[in-house]
């Protein structure tokens, strides 16, 4: 078994332990230089917080306990497909790879894919379902908040 594979399997039996414990079918485990750095399930069913997602969770567990130059170039292996949120958290973070044991297709047969939510951000965004629209305000005070922003970072260093 190789390391993929190793980490892969973590991942699952995270995920077949969470729903033992009521919750749906997704762990996730952060890797660093070899080592696990943290690890995560879907907790949406303790907290009703649909942003609970496996790899969410474990990202934000290992930013908070080796902080968030930890996560640089780490590798989340993932029980399931990422949502599109998470892998826009995780390349935020700054994650270099990803792997992932279950496919989309794997999990449209029990409406576990988010294959559909994919296809939908593909559109722009006036063909998309939910309305988006950039609504730009005047600028009152002088100064537009990025400016100030970089401002107030100069200020603090």
């Amino acid at each position: 078994m190789n390391e993929a594979q190793r980490f892969l399997r973590q991942a699952v039996e995270l995920a077949r332990d969470n729903i033992k414990s009521g919750g749906r079918p997704f762990g996730a485990v952060v890797v660093n230089n070899g080592k696990v750095i943290a690890t995560g399930v879907n907790e949406i069913h303790l907290s009703d917080d649909l942003t609970d997602h496996a790899e969410l969770l474990a990202i934000r567990s290992a930013a908070r306990t080796h902080g968030a130059a930890a996560l640089k170039g780490s590798t989340v292996y993932a029980s399931g497909h990422p949502c599109p949120m998470c892998l826009a958290a995780m390349r935020i973070a700054g994650v270099g790879k990803i792997a992932y044991a279950h496919s989309n297709e794997d999990g449209e047969p029990f409406d576990l894919s988010t294959a559909a939510i994919y296809a939908e951000l593909k559109r722009p965004f006036a063909e998309q379902s939910m309305a988006i629209s950039h609504v730009p305000l005047p600028n009152e005070t002088g100064q537009t908040l990025y400016a100030q922003w970089v401002q107030a970072q100069k200020g603090s260093a």
